[in-house]
């Protein structure tokens, strides 16, 4: 399996692969999103009765959704995840970790919320006990609706977990991949560039130097509208799918960069197929 050409942004991974067939990279998909771990938070603690400032006023702890609700959005929230320390082995599930689950820098991350009314309570308002890093990215993400004399105080605990636990531990979204195609163009029978221009819906095709060509080959999505008789030409332009090329993607909800969800899959691929190939040859 080769890399041509990869694409990475802080939630989002576009990779060309060549010389790789389907299987792998349906396991390579189903790893990012079933094995690639992240923080989130899953213990919540809120605080009942009243609750006051620092200038003396008091608000009722109070919300017009149930608790539940509450805790399930905070679940929900994407919480930073240093991909250093997935990939060394540092950040560890609290039941292997050496604190023994009583709780460290290792295995969790402490958050407090308070606020009061009138206001929107947002993902940004949630304070980590410790590195400011770890404050999530995404500071827009509402909770919950604060009316006037309303409060919420809140201590909430992130762990971490992988996405065949909860969906609020998957880290990797919408992964998928497809065949680039073949594009085969002859000059000579095209009849009206520019109708193939018009007619393609993924914008594949530009001019060039009074010339057709397929300057975004990696957006065509086959539907081979172009290869019409009508559009292009008897016989124009021939597309095909490559059998061993491909288009890969994926987002992540910004916990876990793609660069390290990329390498963690990896790594845990290579760990199960060592193990089978180690099962295999047991076999009498």
């Amino acid at each position: 399996m080769k890399i041509e050409s990869a694409n990475l942004s802080d939630n989002r991974a576009e990779i060309i692969l060549s010389d790789v067939e389907p299987h792998l990279l349906n396991a390579f998909r189903r790893a990012l999103m079933v094995d690639v771990p992240k923080m989130a938070i899953d213990k919540v603690e809120i605080h009942l009765g009243a609750i006051s400032d620092e200038n003396g006023r008091t608000y009722e702890s109070t919300t017009p959704l149930f608790d539940e609700i509450i805790a399930h959005r905070l679940g929900m929230i994407p919480v930073p995840t240093d991909g250093e320390a997935l990939i060394n082995g540092h950040l560890k599930p609290a039941d292997e970790c050496d604190c023994s689950g009583t709780g460290c820098q290792n295995c969790q991350v402490m958050y407090s919320l308070n606020k009061r009314g009138p206001a929107t309570v947002y993902s940004g308002d949630l304070e980590p006990l410790g590195d400011e890093k770890l404050k999530t990215k995404d500071a827009k993400i509402p909770i919950v609706k604060l009316t006037e004399d309303e409060g919420i105080l809140i201590y909430a605990i992130a762990h971490i977990g992988t996405g065949d636990m909860h969906a609020r531990w998957q880290a990797v979204h919408a992964a998928g991949y497809r065949p680039i195609p073949n594009i085969t163009i002859n000059q000579k029978k095209i009849n009206d560039p520019e109708r193939v221009v018009e007619n393609c819906p993924r914008k594949v095709y530009k001019i060039s130097k009074k010339s057709l060509k397929a300057m975004n080959p990696e957006a065509c999505i086959l539907c081979r509208t172009c290869e019409h008789e009508d559009i292009s030409g008897k016989d124009a332009i021939t597309v095909d799918a490559y059998t061993s090329r491909y288009f890969f993607k994926f987002e992540t909800d910004g916990a876990v960069e793609p660069k390290y969800a990329i390498l963690y899959a990896l790594k845990v691929l290579e760990a199960r197929y060592d193990d089978f190939q180690k099962s295999f040859g047991e076999l009498k």
